[in-house]
This record gives structure tokens, sequence and C-alpha cells, in this order.
């Protein structure tokens, strides 16, 4: 049975520090404003979700954290040092950026084997170190049976189990995941669900998380924000965000139920 975290469970943790903060951050583009003097933090093992309408800008903050994007106002921190100028490979090494896309991140015509030999050839140069990585992430997440299967032949769960996996090659301190649960089905998102609080748990991350299943991303989140009309309308764990009248009005709706 798929453990799903406890709303409960994040007032017994031990606080944590701050590894990810967003100081009065704004973007435009084509003069139209997607994101308007925005701050926020993510601590060190905390899993933070990321809700709003479509063309919000949830996308848009991973492009800022990872490098695909600059802010023109603002500044964005990882571990207290400004990242702003740094390219993405800069940020990725150093940092340790983990990043799972909604589409693709892997190789189309290697088999789920191939896949993690070469992005592990290219984050590990120790061989034996990396063959140990790669027999780890078989077993963590089941791949035995797939091994030699071409990815553009996996069913979409066993598409994002395996872009999940290749994101872990590097071991990342930091691990953004957009839309993880988009067109899966209800078995397979809890078990993307389970990796999600495993991640957490086992390998004591950073996690922000995507998405716009409302219902499945609360499931397994900490605390979750919420964006409207270029800012943060609501940022709490689970239980605030469903009480918070603005929360409801924009973007939940009064029948919402997270059940």
């Amino acid at each position: 049975m798929t453990v799903v975290k406890k709303f409960r469970i994040k007032s017994f943790k031990i606080k944590q520090k701050e590894i990810i903060e967003f100081k009065n951050i704004s973007l435009s583009f084509n003069n139209r404003k997607i994101l308007d003097n925005i701050s926020f933090s993510i601590n060190q093992n905390e899993i933070v979700g990321l809700l709003g309408p479509n063309g919000v800008g949830k996308s848009t903050i991973f492009n800022l954290i990872i490098g695909l994007l600059k802010p023109q106002f603002g500044s964005i921190e990882i571990n207290n040092e400004k990242i702003n100028s740094y390219p993405i490979y800069t940020r990725s090494n150093n940092f340790k950026i983990g990043y799972v896309p909604q589409y693709g991140g892997y190789f189309h015509d290697l088999n789920v084997l191939e896949n993690l030999k070469a992005i592990s050839e290219l984050k590990i140069l120790d061989k034996f170190k990396r063959d140990i990585k790669i027999d780890y992430l078989i077993q963590k997440f089941e791949f035995e049976k797939i091994l030699n299967i071409k990815a553009k032949f996996l069913s979409g769960g066993q598409k994002k189990r395996l872009v999940i996996a290749l994101g872990l090659v590097s071991e990342p301190n930091i691990f953004l995941m957009d839309e993880p649960f988009a067109a899966l089905d209800v078995m397979t998102v809890k078990k993307i669900q389970n990796i999600i609080v495993d991640l957490q748990s086992e390998n004591n991350l950073a996690i922000m998380v995507c998405d716009h299943q409302a219902r499945d991303l609360l499931k397994c989140v900490d605390r979750a924000i919420i964006l409207s009309n270029t800012k943060i309308i609501a940022n709490g764990t689970p239980t605030e965000i469903l009480n918070n009248d603005l929360a409801k009005k924009v973007y939940f709706g009064e029948s919402f139920s997270r059940n």
C-alpha cells in the first residue's frame, strides 16, 4: 500500500535551514508581467508544491532556479549565495540541482539500461561508483524487467520513473519536478507520490513539485504555494492552504475537497 505524507508530520520536524530563497523577484515577457515582486524560501528536507492556473509562472520559477531565465529584478540565492548570473552548468554542478521535466528527459532510442549508463558516464567519473549507482537505481525503481526496452516504448509511468531515476544520478541536493502526475493513471500517481515522499526521507532533499493535479500534489507535500495574477496569494501547509479564503476564491473553489 502506498504511504502518502500526513499533513501533521510537518509540525514535528526540526526547523531546517533555507536552501533556496527568492527575494523580490520580478519578470516580464514582451511587457507582460509574469512574476511581480515575489518572495519565498524552501528549506532543506522540505517538499514544496507549486499550484496555480495555466500561464501563472510555475514553470518560470523552475527556469529561474536552473538558469534558463534571469530575473529582471530581485535575487535568487542558494545556500545564501546569489546565483543570478551563474550559468546552468555552474548551478547544476556547484549546487547539485536535479530536474525532472514535464516532457522528455531521456534518450528515446536507448533502452532503460543504456539511458542509465549514458547519464552516469556524464556525472560519475569513477566506474566502480558508477556501477554501484546504476545497480541502486535499478533496484529502487524496479527496472529489472524493463532494462532492455527502449524508452520510447515504455508506459507513461515507466517513463516518469526513468526520468526521476536519471535526475538522481548526480545525487542532487535540490530536486525540481515539473508536472510529475500529468496523464498518469490513479495507481501510477500513487507510486510517484510514494517515490517523492521516499526521496525526502531517504535522501534529505529539498524538493519542489509543480502540478495541476491539486489533490495529488497536496497529498505528498509539506507546504504549498499558490500563484495567481503574478503574485503569491497563499503559502502554507496543505491544511492552511485549503482553509485560505483567497485560495478558495481564486483557485480551488468552494466545493474542492482534498479526498
